[in-house]
């Protein structure tokens, strides 16, 4: 079981890596894309479509990314008290908060596979045709991906919370 969870850790790390290096292709992008615009009169076209799906896309890249490092943002100072001061309690909430996250991401991924493959099958566009055109179903299925994997990383850390709660470790 380990051993998965340690490929399954650097699924979650490539996403990330990939997501960051997007961000920085875009970074890049957009002050070409400025420069042209100031020096040249020229805008890049397509920009603000690129833009415009890539934040989806790079979302969901990095989320699994921030659950499995505590950096999703979420109101836990309440939670935190509960865990030291009677840490099953804790644990067992943990479980309960992890499997929430679990069914909200499943519940992404129930609407986005129709969406992903009625866009593959139609040929879905952002943009304008003539000017530039970009397919959606790329980050569709990024979406896609990206709620998959954000579920698992929820389903492993509800599974932590589940040997703390049965470790004997702390009491309520």
């Amino acid at each position: 079981m380990t051993s998965i969870i340690n490929y399954f850790t650097k699924l979650v790390a490539g996403l990330n890596t990939v997501g960051t290096a997007w961000i920085f292709f875009l970074m890049l992008l957009i002050n070409i894309d400025v420069l042209s615009r100031y020096l040249f009169n020229a805008p890049i076209q397509g920009v603000t479509e690129v833009v415009e799906l890539s934040i989806v896309g790079i979302v969901f890249l990095q989320i699994s990314d921030a659950i499995r490092s505590g950096r999703l943002t979420r109101s836990d100072g309440v939670y935190k008290q509960i865990v030291k001061r009677w840490p099953k309690t804790g644990y067992f909430l943990g479980i309960i908060f992890d499997l929430a996250g679990t069914i909200f991401f499943i519940t992404i991924l129930l609407g986005a596979i129709p969406r992903l493959i009625e866009a593959y099958e139609r040929n879905y566009f952002a943009g304008n045709e003539g000017l530039f055109v970009v397919p959606v179903w790329p980050i569709r299925f990024i979406l896609v991906v990206g709620s998959i994997v954000a579920a698992m990383q929820f389903i492993i850390l509800s599974y932590n919370n589940f040997k703390l709660l049965t470790s004997g470790n702390g009491s309520s």
